[in-house]
């Protein structure tokens, strides 16, 4: 069997970046995994701090791709151990959220993100889904 998730207020709606379900990292408050991740982009810690205050996640996300601040050279080779650290950081941070993804068991899980082809499965399900894995990696740490 497979979950599926996407939007906040769906079924598993926990699992998306744009949760409230906020991380400290490196002693600084981040409101959603996706103001984190975003900011991790940038060098410039002027405009790391802009994407960390933003309103909300989707504001988060529009900053983060902007190409008015140039984004860090090697963010290709680095954004899926960013994006793994502040999922299981989320997740070590808040029981009730490790507890859901354990009870998922062996399931496989899928974020069904129509117009993302990395993170998701994109609209025709042909995505790479890496956030789905990076869940599944995350709740093998868990059961250590």
């Amino acid at each position: 069997m497979t979950i599926f998730f996407y939007t906040k207020t769906d079924a598993y709606g926990e699992f998306s970046n744009f949760s409230k379900h906020g991380i400290e990292v490196d002693g600084l408050w981040w409101p959603t995994v996706e103001h984190y991740f975003q900011a991790q982009k940038f060098e410039d810690k002027e405009y790391q701090e802009k994407i960390r205050t933003a309103h909300s996640p989707k504001q988060a996300a529009e900053l983060g791709r902007s190409r008015k601040v140039a984004i860090r050279e090697d963010w290709e080779t680095v954004k899926e151990e960013m994006m793994f650290r502040a999922v299981l950081k989320k997740f070590k941070t808040h029981p009730k959220l490790s507890e859901l993804l354990l009870f998922t068991g062996n399931q496989n899980i899928v974020e069904n993100a129509p117009g993302d082809y990395y993170w998701g499965i994109g609209k025709n399900g042909t995505g790479l889904n890496k956030l789905g894995e990076i869940l599944v990696s995350v709740r093998e740490q868990l059961k250590i």
